[in-house]
């Protein structure tokens, strides 16, 4: 048995095709992909097998759509022959991540995440219509020197995922400016993200307060893993705190590096990434060389192996 933690992926793990693999061969994950759908009253099966790519990629699908398939992945695992191998002592995930991680923790039902997430969603893009930005991703260049700049810009950092690699937020202009700025200091590369918005920052106060009336409204309970916040990388097993945070988190960044560090510090050193993609999987070698990371996205991903 090996101490184990479960991580899962945030927005931008979306693929065409993910989770058909798993709905195919296993009925737990057919099972919690077809409830998604009468959840939602859309077809969310056909948008994660078919696409098309850019309707998939909208933040008001992608969110539900990674949640579910991430939990269908998360029920398949745990009714394969590999599972008894594990012991799960951890939950946590990368900012949307986070809901994920709160219903595999028993904390948040896998009814009340997707409509939250898909709320959620929504929110988030109504709140960039109303204040257009894009987030950028800085690489090679130290975190003391992106808060400066990103002061004189106007900018804020939206995600501390690893060393050497944080994400900034903020205005469009204000964003193009920083990048240009960012090299002439050093930054090894700066990459204008693929998102619809000025996630994690201040221009994200409308989704945040709206969001509020929502979480509010739903049973939490406290969760039967540790479950590790972005927002302060802290075990929170208070389910006020849980709600507060995950208030919070819409428009203040996500500290993964440090999440990651708090649960390496309890001794686990075996991650299993659930869910599409392998992002976190790279984030967790660059924090730190030693870590396992095993993922489970696919029904290959499940065969029996020797741990």
């Amino acid at each position: 048995m090996v101490d184990t933690a479960y991580i899962f992926p945030g927005q931008g793990a979306q693929a065409v095709g993910m989770g058909k693999d798993l709905y195919d061969n296993f009925p737990a994950a057919r099972e919690t992909i077809d409830r998604a759908n009468t959840i939602l009253k859309f077809d969310l099966k056909k948008l994660c097998f078919e696409g098309p790519a850019e309707e998939l990629s909208t933040t008001s699908n992608s969110q539900p759509a990674i949640l579910a398939v991430s939990i269908a992945a998360l029920r398949a695992f745990q009714a394969s022959e590999i599972f008894a191998q594990y012991t799960m002592k951890f939950s946590l995930g990368l900012s949307l991540g986070e809901y994920t991680a709160l219903v595999a923790a028993g904390s948040l039902s896998y009814e009340d995440a997707l409509v939250l997430v898909r709320k959620r969603g929504e929110l988030m893009e109504e709140a960039s219509r109303k204040n257009p930005g894009k987030m950028a991703c800085v690489m090679g260049l130290d975190t003391k020197t992106i808060e400066e700049l990103c002061k004189g810009f106007g900018c804020e950092i939206a995600n501390l995922n690893c060393p050497g690699q944080v994400v900034v937020s903020g205005k469009t202009n204000a964003v193009e400016l920083f990048a240009s700025f960012a090299k002439d200091k050093g930054a090894k590369r700066v990459i204008m993200l693929d998102v619809s918005g000025p996630f994690h920052s201040s221009l994200m106060t409308y989704a945040r307060d709206k969001l509020q009336d929502y979480i509010n409204k739903i049973q939490f309970l406290a969760p039967n893993l540790s479950f590790v916040s972005n927002v302060d990388a802290a075990i929170q097993t208070d389910v006020a705190v849980i709600k507060e945070n995950l208030i919070k988190q819409v428009n203040t960044k996500t500290m993964w590096e440090e999440s990651i560090r708090t649960v390496a510090g309890s001794g686990v050193t075996t991650y299993l990434e659930i869910g599409p993609g392998q992002v976190l999987k790279g984030l967790l070698k660059k924090i730190d060389p030693k870590l396992i990371v095993k993922n489970v996205s696919t029904a290959q991903d499940l065969a029996p192996v020797t741990v």
